[in-house]
Formats: structure tokens, sequence, C-alpha cells
């Protein structure tokens, strides 16, 4: 099983990539996980979404295509997703209806400084793939509150119940994506 495993968010150290490096510890051995940079895919602009795309953009499109599932960690800007993974979503859903993403097993995480962790975030970005037609693993939802607090130096999750609720959800979503698949 490939995941393709995208972060919301560009910033050096984010809490969403770090989050995505530690479930990847725990997908298991059929299973392998890369992670997707963002930092270069442009606003979307239908006047350039032709038969010739961007070479990012179809860099992500072949990524999404290669894959046989999703992992996507969002933070949480003003209630809602961040506008470079709402952006991403908005290429890779053309053509509506027979995009990249139709039917494309996606899981969803999050992570905030807030002591939400992201579950707003979470909600809208559900909303949005029910509208490209992609199925979503619901529960149970994985959501890092307070995650300044949550790594080491290194990057590493420190507490030792949310590494084993991590590895729950990594193990409850890689079995729902292996029975998606067949």
């Amino acid at each position: 099983m490939k995941i393709l495993a995208i972060s919301g968010s560009l910033r050096k150290g984010s809490f969403n990539t770090r989050l995505l490096k530690a479930a990847g510890e725990f997908i298991g051995p059929d299973a392998s996980i890369e992670l997707f940079d963002l930092a270069d895919i442009p606003l979307y602009n239908g006047d350039l979404d032709g038969e010739v795309k961007p070479a990012p953009v179809k860099a992500l499109l072949d990524a999404i295509a290669a894959a046989d599932a999703l992992l996507i960690s969002t933070p949480e800007y003003n209630y809602s997703v961040s506008g470079v993974l709402k952006n991403a979503i908005d290429w890779a859903s053309r053509p509506a209806f027979d995009s990249v993403l139709l039917g494309k097993p996606t899981g969803v995480i999050s992570s905030s400084m807030s002591t939400l962790g992201g579950a707003r975030a979470q909600v809208h970005l559900r909303d949005i793939f029910a509208g490209t037609l992609t199925p979503v693993f619901l529960t149970p939802d994985f959501a890092l509150a307070t995650a300044h607090k949550a790594f080491d130096e290194d990057g590493a999750l420190v507490n030792e119940g949310t590494r084993e609720f991590l590895q729950k959800y990594m193990q409850g979503y890689t079995q729902w994506v292996a029975g998606q698949l067949g």
C-alpha cells in the first residue's frame, strides 16, 4: 500500500509535517509513505488548467494518481483549512467528478496550538472531500491539541499516550484503506 502524505502547512518545523512523519512510524510493513511538499503549487487559475498544467501541479496530480491512498494533516487557520491545502485540492479536483481524488481513500488528521487540535478544520476538509467524491476515514478522529508542546527538538512525539492513539488511528486507517482497495 502506497500512501501519499500531504501537510497543509508550509512552515519550516510545521507541527502537521511532524505529525505525518510520526504517523509514518505506524503504517506497518505492508505500506510505504511519501511526503509531498505543496510549496511550489501555484494559485489555482482556470486559464492554466488545460492539457498542459504547470509542472508542480502535474507532479502533484501524478503523485496522487500513483498513490493507493492519501493521508492529510491540516492546520486550523481561522476555523478552517489552510489556503495552501485548499488550493492543492482545487487543482487536484479537476475535472469535476473525474479527478485523481475520485474514490481515493483519504485519512484526515490535524494538529494545532489550540486546545481543539484543528478539529474544526477537519470538519471543513471532510465537507470539501464530499464535493470531490473522495472517501474519508471517519473514526477515530485524530486532532493533536497544543501541538507546540507535543514534540521534542528532533520532531518526535513526546507523550506516550499520544503515540499510542496515533498508532491506533493508523492501524484503523490502513485496515480501512485495504478494505477500500479490495
